[in-house]
Formats: C-alpha cells, sequence, structure tokens
C-alpha cells in the first residue's frame, strides 16, 4: 500500500471496534497538562520552545519594571543549564491567599493555572502577561526551580521539582536596603531532552531587545564563561540599559545608511484618559530596505495589528495636511503605503488589557488602540514636520516620487527592469537584484518580515530577489475575483513578477528565470507553499509548465561536532547522520530551527540560498496529470468544505491513527 496519503484508494480497513465509555474520560488537574501537552502552552518541546521559559520568566520582571516598581532586572546563565532572574520590584505577594488559605499568594501562583496579577488593572497597569499562566508553566516544565522573595525586608525561599512543592515557604532571615523575587530554575531533561541547552546569542538578543522597549530599565547580564566559543560576540557580564529607548535601537539598524531626512520621527506620548503610552522611532533611508517592528506590552506582535493602522493613519494625514498647507495638488492621491512602504517603523504601545489574535499573540486586534495611537502620535508628527521644513520638504517630495511610481506602473500595467543603477521602487518589501536582464535571476517568496530580513543579507544582490510576504496569503481557489484583485500581498507579487496574471499572461514579460517559494521546514510553512501554489496553478499556470516555479529545502536540524556544523531536512536525516558523526570524535549538539528567522543569514546562505549547495524542487504538471491534478486542487482548497472533509474521512480509513502522525495534527 502507497505511504501518500493524498493518494486515494479503494483499500480500506476496517476500523477496530474498541468500547468507549466514562471511564475513558480524564480530567487533568493542577499542572498535569503543561507537563502532558506543553506545545499548547510554549509551542513545543524543543530546544526552541525550552527558550520560550525565559520569555515567561523575564516578562513577568519587565511588567514590574514598566509599571515602576523596579528599576533593575539580572539574568544569569549557569553552566548546569540553570537561568536565575532577578528584578528589585515588589516581590511575589508571600501572605495566605483568601481562596486557598492553607497555601501562600506565591504558592498558588506557581502551581495553579490561570492564576495571577493582571486580569484586572489593580496591580498592573498594562502588562504582556494577560492568562496567568506564564510563571506556573514554567514551574511545571522544570526539574528545579526555586524562588526567593524579598518583601518587608524579611527573605522568604520556597523550592519545587517539576511543579510539585518540596517545601514550605520558609523564613530565611532577614536584610536591609533589598527588595523583589529571584526565580532560579533548570528545565526538565524529560520533557525537553538531554541534548537541549540555552544558547547565550539567543537570549542575550532577546535581552537587549526588551532593554530598547523600555529606556526606565536596567538590565545586568552574565554568563558562565563555558558556554561562549572563541569567537562568540557575547559578553560575559554587561549592563543594557537604553536611556533613549527606540530611538537607540533605530540608530542601530540603521548604522551607515543614508536617510531621506537628518534626524528620524522619534518620540513617546501618553494615550488618552490614562489608557497607556506609545513610543515609536520612524526613518526613511534611501535605499528604501525597509523593516517594521510592532511591539504591545514589551510583547513582539511581528503581523502588525490596530496599533500599527493607528500610527499609518496619523502620518498618511499628517502628510496629506502638510502637502496641502504647500498647495501641492498631488497629495490628495497619496497612500500609507506610498509614505511607509520603504521606511523603517518601530512602534511599542503599553495598553490595558490588549487583545491579541491567537495564542502566540502576533497580532494585536484591540479595536481602541487604532484610534488611541493616531491622536497620540497626530500633534507630535505635525509638530515635527512644522519644526522642520527642509527635512518635511525633502520627505514630502520622496513620497510624492512613489506616487508617481506607483501610478506609472498602474497606467503601464507592466513592470520592465530598471538600469542596475536605478532603485526599482514596489509596494510591500522588494529587495530587487540589480541584473538588467532576467537570465539566471530568481525571486524568493519569503514567509514573514524576520526571514526576510535574514534573506536579504544572505542574498547575491546580482541575482537573487527577495520579496518577503506577511502571514498566509489569500486562497485564491475559493475565493471571489474582487477579492483576489484587492489583496495587496498578490498584488505585489503579480506587479515583482512584472508578466501579468490570467489572460494577461506574458512569459517574455517574465522578470525572473526562477520565481521560488521559500517558507518554515513546519506544518505552517507547507500551508503557506499550498497557498502559493494554488495562486501561481490558477492564476500563471504557464509559469509552472515552462518550469520556472521551484519549492526551497530549508533543514529542520542543525548538528555540531567540533565547530562543523551540518544540516537535515528529516527526522530519519537527522537520525543517520548523528549516527554517522557519533563515529568520530567530539560532543555533537542537536538543534532544531523553528522557522527560517531563527538562521542565521551566512546558514540560509549556505544551506538554501546558494545555488552551489541547495537543494530546489521544481513544481511540474504533467500532461498525464492535467485533471487529476484540477480535481484534486479543487478537492483540497476549493470552496466546497465537504470535499475535504470526505478526503479526510478516505485517508482515515485507509490509514487509520498513521495519519495523526503523518499530518502532525
Amino acid at each position: 500500500m502507497s505511504d501518500d496519503l493524498f493518494v486515494g484508494g479503494n483499500a480500506k480497513k476496517k476500523p477496530q471496534q474498541e468500547s468507549y465509555s466514562a471511564k475513558d474520560i480524564e480530567v487533568l488537574e493542577g499542572l498535569e497538562p503543561v507537563r502532558r501537552r506543553p506545545g499548547m502552552y510554549i509551542g513545543g518541546n524543543d530546544e526552541s520552545a525550552m527558550h520560550h521559559l525565559v520569555n515567561e520568566v523575564f516578562d513577568n520582571s519587565m511588567d514590574e519594571a514598566v509599571a515602576g516598581h523596579a528599576t533593575r532586572i539580572e539574568i544569569e546563565i549557569g553552566e548546569n543549564n540553570t537561568i536565575t532572574i532577578h528584578d528589585n520590584g515588589r516581590g511575589i505577594p508571600i501572605d495566605p491567599h483568601p481562596k486557598f488559605k492553607d497555601k501562600s499568594a506565591l504558592e498558588v501562583i506557581l502551581t495553579t493555572l490561570h492564576a495571577g496579577g493582571k486580569f484586572s488593572d489593580k496591580a498592573y497597569s498594562t502588562a504582556g502577561g494577560l492568562h496567568g499562566v506564564g510563571i506556573s508553566v514554567v514551574n511545571a516544565l522544570s526539574e528545579l526551580l526555586e524562588v526567593e522573595v524579598v518583601r518587608d525586608q524579611t527573605i522568604y525561599r520556597q523550592t519545587y521539582e517539576r511543579g510539585t512543592p518540596t517545601t514550605k515557604l520558609e523564613k530565611i532571615g532577614t536584610i536591609k536596603n533589598r527588595k523583589g523575587t529571584t526565580v532560579t530554575f533548570r528545565p526538565d531533561e524529560e520533557i525537553f531532552g538531554n541534548k537541549a541547552r540555552f544558547r547565550p546569542e539567543k537570549l542575550y538578543k532577546l535581552i537587549r531587545s526588551k532593554a530598547y522597549l523600555f529606556r526606565g530599565v536596567e538590565i545586568r547580564w552574565q554568563c558562565a564563561a563555558s558556554l561562549l566559543g572563541e569567537n562568540s560576540k557575547v559578553p560575559e557580564q554587561e549592563t543594557i540599559h537604553f536611556p533613549n529607548g527606540l530611538a537607540d535601537f533605530l540608530k542601530l539598524e540603521l548604522e551607515g545608511r543614508k536617510t531621506v531626512t537628518p534626524e528620524p520621527f522619534a518620540g513617546e506620548a501618553d494615550l488618552a484618559d490614562g489608557k497607556g503610552r506609545v513610543e515609536w522611532a520612524v526613518a526613511w533611508p534611501l535605499d528604501q530596505d525597509g523593516m517594521g517592528s510592532f511591539f504591545c506590552n514589551t510583547i513582539p506582535t511581528p503581523e502588525g495589528g490596530t496599533h500599527e493602522t493607528g500610527l499609518r493613519a496619523a502620518i498618511n494625514r499628517g502628510i496629506k495636511s502638510f502637502g496641502e498647507m504647500t498647495n501641492n495638488k498631488k497629495v490628495g492621491q497619496i497612500t500609507a503605503d506610498d509614505i511607509l512602504g520603504g521606511a523603517v517603523v518601530i512602534l511599542s504601545l503599553f495598553i490595558k488589557d490588549p487583545q491579541f489574535q491567537g495564542q502566540t499573540k502576533d497580532k494585536l486586534v484591540s479595536n481602541e488602540a487604532t484610534k488611541l495611537v493616531e491622536n497620540a502620535m497626530r500633534d507630535h508628527f505635525d509638530h515635527w514636520l512644522s519644526g522642520n521644513p527642509d527635512s518635511s520638504n525633502a520627505l514630502l517630495e520622496h513620497v510624492i516620487r512613489r506616487l508617481e511610481d506607483r501610478l506609472r506602473r498602474r497606467a503601464e500595467k507592466s513592470v520592465a527592469r530598471k538600469a542596475a543603477t536605478q532603485r526599482l521602487r514596489l509596494p510591500g518589501k522588494l529587495a530587487d537584484c540589480t541584473r538588467s536582464n532576467a537570465n539566471e535571476t530568481e525571486i524568493f517568496l519569503v514567509e514573514g518580515d524576520s526571514a526576510g530580513g535574514s534573506a536579504k543579507q544572505a542574498r547575491n544582490r546580482e541575482t537573487q530577489a527577495i520579496l518577503p510576504l506577511r502571514g498566509k496569503i489569500l486562497n485564491v481557489a475559493s475565493a471571489t475575483l474582487d477579492k483576489i484583485r484587492a489583496n495587496q500581498e498578490i498584488s505585489d507579487m503579480i506587479l515583482a513578477l512584472g508578466c501579468g496574471s490570467g489572460s494577461h499572461y506574458d512569459e517574455s514579460a517574465l522578470r525572473y528565470d526562477k520565481v521560488i517559494i521559500m517558507t518554515d521546514a513546519d506544518v505552517d510553512g507547507a500551508h503557506i507553499a499550498s497557498l502559493l501554489m494554488t495562486f501561481f496553478y490558477q492564476e500563471m499556470p504557464e509559469l509552472i509548465r515552462n518550469g520556472h516555479l521551484y519549492i526551497a529545502q530549508p533543514p529542520l536540524y542543525r548538528l555540531t561536532q567540533s565547530n562543523k556544523a551540518y544540516y537535515a531536512q528529516t527526522d530519519d536525516e537527522k537520525n543517520a547522520l548523528y549516527e554517522k558523526l557519533s563515529k568520530g570524535k567530539g560532543k555533537i549538539e542537536v538543534g532544531r530551527f523553528k522557522g527560517l528567522g531563527e538562521m542565521t543569514a551566512p546558514q540560509l546562505k549556505e544551506t538554501t540560498m546558494n545555488p552551489a549547495n541547495r537543494a530546489l524542487l521544481r513544481v511540474m504538471i504533467t500532461e498525464e496529470e492535467t485533471d487529476a491534478t484540477a480535481e484534486r486542487v479543487n478537492q483540497l482548497m476549493g470552496k466546497k468544505p465537504e470535499l475535504r472533509f470526505q478526503f479526510i474521512r478516505e485517508q482515515t480509513e485507509l490509514y487509520g491513527e498513521q495519519i495523526a502522525e503523518k499530518l502532525d495534527l
């Protein structure tokens, strides 16, 4: 029998008859759900997920700092894979909890899901932790955890193993001029395996990014020297403090690059009615290689959201108002993309009770955030424009040029490659190549801005172009023509490729020899690749038939031995490579890439983008399979969900429990 789950057949396996009654229903209590299903809480049980434990504890300390109760946070990485995080905040409450009188509030917080002080604004006006699960999840997934609290000059301590208290809350002494909470934990090898280790480079980058977001905090970093390689750029000790907040972040991002205006638009403001505050930093580099970093309550929101919408509205209306004052007749046609399409934008919002999309908090969806941010920023932007007339006029000219380019492209309906010395301005975030013809050129359609940034650094600028795509594109097989035309990501792709779509497809106008889909090597990445292949199959089938469409094959694992790196795409490849390396000398470390954004530019270039080393899958449509392909695309991607349900039932009958493993359900 074929192992391909997507190939139907007549052979059916009769389902096994088993009893199913009330005794089969399990009720998980306390922290047991966390240990049984860690992926629900931290995204998995691999090394990358293990690093998320640091976020949970550190964010609690950041919330204390943002609330004005802590000025210093200390983090130490120990040799035995331990993490210690200390802050000089108020300290976790240790008095008996009103609902559980035989337990301290500290023990309730550490052993009970959805217990914390952030469900209302009584203890914190704004906070990143919203669900009351963070520190209890860390406790559940730690082999050992020790918490020390100093309140009212008294030191309290309690220890835990795998979420269970091993001691009672004890008074261990008194101390003056000290307060706050110290948490030390070691992740459980039963959950994460005995190979998982904290990576100083990754944690150092995280800690620095947190320091940018709140200028009032000082972070003291310490790492055991034995954990740092000879060429490591991570210091053993450092005091991290950025007094200018996001402006310092922007300065680092723009290092060595020329900008349209001498000074960026940067500042901070309180929100109306005491609902929080917002900080921003915006600059317009001449190379128009833009990026956007958006945060809410120090939580990254890579897909933006309503706070981004507010910023775009404030700047869009400010530019239009300034243009009208200078009697520029073209400003009425300006869009936010004309203004911010090639800009570097950093936005950090602190707001009460934020609402995010999904558990991963990738997008802010709080409706009121749009108006709050727009109103807070608008006056500041107007003053910035009026106070810097030379800069403002230069910016307006820059925006008008982008507007004219956009209108010209619309009129021409296709994009011709410009000379290598000219900058091709396109919607989205296309980083174009410099070669003046399509011969041996390629464009990478990349999942997300983070991976897009690495890809831009890893590419060959002469022959490789990068177009980051935000999130999952529209499923064109089930969408109306109006929705397809209105979709920004699809419009960007069509415009970048230059060959038109549907009945207007022109092979001779295709601007690249290869179109390469490059997504994460996981289920979400496969879904995005499927949506993109569906788009090309429906809108540009000739592009596929003529052999232009490819799928990149990034690795899923990285094995390191004696300072040499090896890569594997599947579990079988990883296991075979591990067995081979085991015969040599040196310790073998195995890492799993959660996504392309976690790969450094050299790693991405070596494994996925360099033609000399990489592997590509060519997407093909053979004449013999034309009808079968059309039927399968309609079944899996079309408008009728009953066809997908029928397909799942057929595969379940064929493969039983194997389908769950195959589909990573």
